[in-house]
């Protein structure tokens, strides 16, 4: 929890949140996901990775989960708790460059996107960019689920 709070108050503007998501939360967050069915789903902005331990403990063996993450102190220990982990990619950058993780893994179209991103406070032109582009990767049956 201090670790969370001291990223925000470095950079409020990217943090978004004085406090993680409640496990209550990342519960409700994913509980409509299919995950029988899913072969990839993304992650942007996993923070202290809430959301991202109940969707690995959910999903298939062989589903790809991109965890994006763009501040390096959350991406670090991310990638250590996670980083070793089967077909969970743990990716330090701006989820506004999404397309380029997907050609590089060779993924045509996503599954579900779960967004813990602060919208509100984002740039514009990044909050437009991040949408614009989950809207292009979804597959027709795909869902951005967020809060």
């Amino acid at each position: 929890m201090f670790k969370f709070i001291k990223e925000f108050i470095k950079n409020p503007k990217f943090i978004g949140a004085v406090a993680p998501s409640s496990e209550y939360l990342a519960g409700k967050m994913i509980e409509d996901i299919n995950f029988k069915k899913c072969n990839c789903i993304i992650e942007y902005g996993p923070g202290t990775g809430v959301f991202t331990e109940k969707l690995i403990a959910r999903k298939k063996e062989n589903t790809l989960l991109l965890v994006i993450e763009n501040n390096k102190e959350f991406y670090e220990n991310l990638f250590s708790m996670y980083g070793y982990k089967e077909n969970v990619k743990i990716i330090n950058d701006g989820a506004e460059n999404i397309k380029k993780y997907l050609k590089e893994y060779n993924i045509k179209q996503v599954d579900y996107v779960v967004s813990g991103l602060p919208f509100t406070v984002l740039p514009v032109n990044i909050s437009n960019t991040i949408l614009k582009n989950t809207k292009d990767i979804l597959s027709n049956e795909g869902e951005f689920i967020t809060f």
